[in-house]
């Protein structure tokens, strides 16, 4: 078994966020610097491009876009849940089948990362609980999820 973790990229400093920044979590970067931490972001990994328009999971949570029961939409109304799930699945060989990670921490709120909480897909800042794409994926494949808002630093 790997002691190895994934981590949202934007919380390790790197510049994926829609917005064309980043979450930068001083611990998480120091995680990736000791080598104990592989960043990923789903969102770029299935094709996506930085900056792009803010997405929100539309009908449903990440489980459900798994199963075909919702979508995820950007701003512009354009359905990109194709390249959400492929990100997550890409993220799932690499990390967990080639690695086998079995700990990740992730951005929450995010449409991929959110752990516990995900906006509702009305694009007007409400919340709701919910796991995002990658989130759910990872963790039906028995993945210790944990935001970067949790307290994960009992992992050290």
């Amino acid at each position: 078994m790997s002691d190895m973790i994934i981590v949202s990229a934007c919380l390790a400093g790197q510049n994926c966020k829609y917005t064309g920044g980043n979450n930068l979590e001083l611990h998480i970067v120091r995680l990736v610097e000791q080598g104990k931490a592989i960043p990923v972001c789903p969102e770029v990994l299935g094709g996506l491009p930085t900056p792009r328009p803010a997405c929100e999971i539309s009908g449903g949570n990440g489980h459900d876009v798994l199963a075909g029961r919702a979508k995820v939409f950007n701003l512009d109304g354009k359905d990109v849940t194709a390249e959400f799930v492929a990100g997550a699945k890409i993220i799932l060989e690499k990390a967990i089948k080639q690695h086998g990670v079995k700990v990740a921490i992730l951005k929450e709120r995010s449409p991929s990362c959110g752990v516990n909480i995900i906006y509702d897909g009305t694009f007007n800042s409400v919340r709701k609980p919910g796991q995002g794409v990658l989130a759910a994926l990872l963790s039906q494949y028995g993945v210790k999820l944990y935001s970067e808002e949790d307290h994960w630093e009992l992992l050290k």
